[in-house]
């Protein structure tokens, strides 16, 4: 078993890369070692969707692509973080907030934390973000 295994993808910022951000994340994982059928598969898939729908969406077009980065920690933590150029943190809307969008970060933090995970935004030293979501792994790691 590898202590550390890790994966990246860099895509344009463009709706049509958020379907290739998922398989790309699915693919990765299925060779790791997680069934397609797994649970935690449809939560992964979900989380991938939202993040790099927010890394097109909510840049205004000052991130021309966005990175998806997967990591795999002592095969007891996975972790994937979506990175793109545009300096403005996510924020969570008041619930009161009337809008049809806008749910995103609630529901990946709502999901992470049903797996016993987490979340995380880290400011990139080139002036963007990368928002990380901490996930334990509980599937046989394939070498």
């Amino acid at each position: 078993m590898a202590d550390h295994k890790e994966a990246s993808v860099t895509l344009p910022s463009d709706p049509a890369s958020v379907s290739r951000a998922r398989a790309y994340v699915t693919e990765v994982l299925a060779d790791w070692g997680l069934p397609d059928g797994a649970e935690i598969a449809d939560t992964v898939r979900l989380i991938v969707s939202e993040l790099a729908t927010n890394a097109v969406q909510h840049t205004l077009g000052q991130s021309p692509t966005f990175t998806v980065d997967v990591e795999l920690e002592r095969d007891e933590q996975l972790r994937i973080g979506v990175t793109d150029s545009h300096p403005r943190l996510p924020r969570r809307l008041p619930a009161a907030v009337q809008q049809d969008n806008g749910r995103g970060m609630v529901i990946i933090r709502w999901l992470a934390a049903e797996c016993g995970g987490r979340l995380s935004v880290k400011p990139t030293e080139e002036g963007g973000k990368t928002v990380w979501i901490a996930l334990p792994w509980t599937a046989p790691v394939q070498s």
